[in-house]
């Protein structure tokens, strides 16, 4: 097993998911390691993400664990094989490393869904727009650090735009699109991109208006990333100080009724195109 002094939130996934697998089974880490022929020591490593772990070693794990869940094995085997580098390796030493956790999320997720209330979701914000969103980081952004976040947003826009393309269903509401971020151009040129983006096959945007009133999920932000498993799925929350990963079942689960309710009190998609469309006429 090799040493890796920064893990990736991926690697820390895989290490979290194999020590609920011991914690469920009833087994402590000294049982479970007499059970894989290996020390409390090691196992804990593994369980920590301090040192990494080979596909041969979880099926192992899992079948002393019990796990009947064959699905979940082999989406814990393919995340054990999983070597990818992404792009996003290449702002290791600019960024701060939970840029780096959410695009390898959207990478790795099988579908996509976000709910914004205050904000265009950034897998849908236009250079301009991300730029100045940027510019009112506090504290104050260098004009380089604003430059590598906006390219790494950019560059997170690679999941839509690939050969097959990542799914993405947004909810946006009325007070994100009205906000004039940048000025009239910059804002007229980000509603128009949603327009187009909202004719494509693979990406859905509903808006929730004004005229709703309150409704479920009110003043958040949530983005939610789809794994191979409902169990490995993973939910994304903004705050200040960076984004926040979320991964316990119950909690995936409020997240999911969450962004059900959204979609039901929001506008259907041909409808939320065209209240866009009304809101770029207004500008």
């Amino acid at each position: 097993m090799t040493p890796r002094p920064a893990p990736t939130a991926r690697r820390v996934r895989l290490a979290t998911e194999l020590r609920k697998l011991r914690e469920r089974a009833g087994l402590t880490s000294t049982e479970a390691a007499k059970l894989l022929g290996t020390s409390s020591g090691q196992l804990s490593n593994v369980e920590s993400a301090r040192f990494g772990v080979s596909p041969e070693r979880v099926r192992a794990m899992a079948h002393a664990y019990t796990c009947t869940d064959q699905e979940f094995v082999e989406a814990l085997i393919d995340m054990a094989n999983d070597r990818t580098r992404g792009w996003w390796e290449t702002f290791r030493e600019v960024l701060p490393p939970t840029f780096l956790n959410i695009a390898e999320l959207e990478f790795h997720a099988t579908a996509l869904r976000s709910a914004n209330t205050a904000h265009i979701p950034g897998l849908l914000q236009t250079t301009d727009h991300a730029r100045e969103i940027f510019r009112q980081v506090v504290p104050e952004l260098t004009r380089s650090d604003i430059e590598h976040r906006v390219n790494h947003r950019l560059q997170r826009q690679a999941v839509l735009e690939q050969s097959v393309p990542t799914t993405f269903r947004a909810v946006v509401h009325e007070a994100a699109l009205r906000v004039p971020v940048g000025g009239p151009a910059v804002a007229k040129h980000q509603l128009q991109h949603l327009v187009e983006q909202s004719e494509r096959e693979h990406v859905t945007i509903r808006v929730i208006p004004f005229a709703i009133g309150a409704y479920p999920g009110s003043g958040q932000n949530v983005h939610y990333a789809s794994g191979p498993v409902a169990r490995l799925d993973t939910v994304s929350l903004d705050q200040s100080h960076g984004p926040v990963l979320v991964d316990a079942e119950a909690q995936l689960e409020m997240y999911r009724v969450l962004l059900d309710r959204m979609e039901h009190v929001s506008l259907e998609p041909s409808k939320s195109r065209d209240f866009i469309h009304h809101l770029l006429h207004d500008l």
